[in-house]
């Protein structure tokens, strides 16, 4: 789904479709904000214009109809069909995001074939079972998996080294 409304809405289209009572998730990350001459640290969406949400077109579109500034995010080269994401994959990335406290995230154009040369499987932890790229970065110490959502956005995460076996 996009949002179209400006970055600093009072009530965008999470906390729009939160209150309808439609399961969601939004990629967050914490930002700092000066508000009113105050510095504040706020959770903010890491894209403002994508929505990701649990239900049925029939139980969307009323919500779309009624709110001017919510639209569905087609495929590209057609107009008729809403874009989807399977829901193990999802639920991988959901799962890969929420197990770390400061994800990093990279649109599809930033990952490079240099970034992610090795494929790998997480076998035991918290992230038991997910697959991915292992995130080499130049001077970094850390092993980040990076799980990518094809076309729309990928999250590199902290994991433990003893967890990684090389498929």
């Amino acid at each position: 789904m996009r949002d179209l409304t400006r970055p600093n809405a009072k009530r965008p289209a999470y906390v729009l479709v939160g209150e309808a009572g439609i399961r969601y998730f939004t990629p967050m990350a914490w930002k700092i904000r000066t508000i009113g001459g105050r510095r504040e640290r706020l959770l903010v969406p890491v894209m403002h214009d994508l929505l990701f949400v649990y239900c049925t077109r029939r139980e969307l579109d009323p919500l779309v109809e009624n709110t001017a500034t919510f639209q569905y995010r087609f495929m590209r080269g057609s107009r008729q069909e809403p874009m989807t994401v399977r829901r193990e994959e999802m639920e991988r990335f959901i799962r890969a995001v929420d197990s770390c406290e400061q994800p990093q995230y990279f649109s599809p154009e930033e990952v490079t074939s240099a970034m992610c040369n090795r494929r790998i499987r997480i076998i035991g932890g918290r992230l038991d079972g997910c697959e991915g790229y292992l995130l080499t970065t130049r001077g970094s110490r850390r092993k980040r998996l990076l799980v990518e959502l094809p076309m729309l956005i990928a999250a590199a995460v902290e994991v433990e080294p003893e967890y990684i076996q090389l498929i």
